[in-house]
């Protein structure tokens, strides 16, 4: 009975650590996200400076166009093909003696 009670209380222990552990890394990690965190400034009364709506168009459809042609030069460099079928493995005399034996212990052995 004291085995018992000495393995529970170790168990215990060890199980306590372990989730104290993660607790304390929980807190940490909240505790640097809270401190690291990039504080929000108010802007001033002035607008925020907007971008030229034609010239980010313009650089979409460029990285558009761009994209469209490296991705039709890979396919036409693309060097799949059907991969040709093995050869027909040859078996030898003794292999096939093996087998047959094999086949005729277990019971499996038709005559032709």
């Amino acid at each position: 009975m004291n085995n018992l009670l000495l393995s529970l209380q170790i168990t215990a222990l060890g199980m306590g650590l372990v989730f104290g552990a993660i607790i304390l890394l929980w807190l940490m990690m909240i505790l640097l996200t809270t401190f690291t965190a990039d504080k929000q400034t108010q802007p001033e009364e002035s607008a925020p400076p907007q971008a030229d709506p034609v010239t980010q168009t313009g650089f979409k459809a460029q990285a558009a166009a761009l994209a469209v042609a490296i991705a039709l030069a890979e396919q036409g460099q693309s060097a799949a093909h059907p991969l040709p079928e093995p050869p027909t493995a040859i078996v030898s005399a003794w292999q096939l003696g093996m087998r047959t034996s094999q086949r005729a212990q277990k019971g499996n052995f038709r005559r032709p």
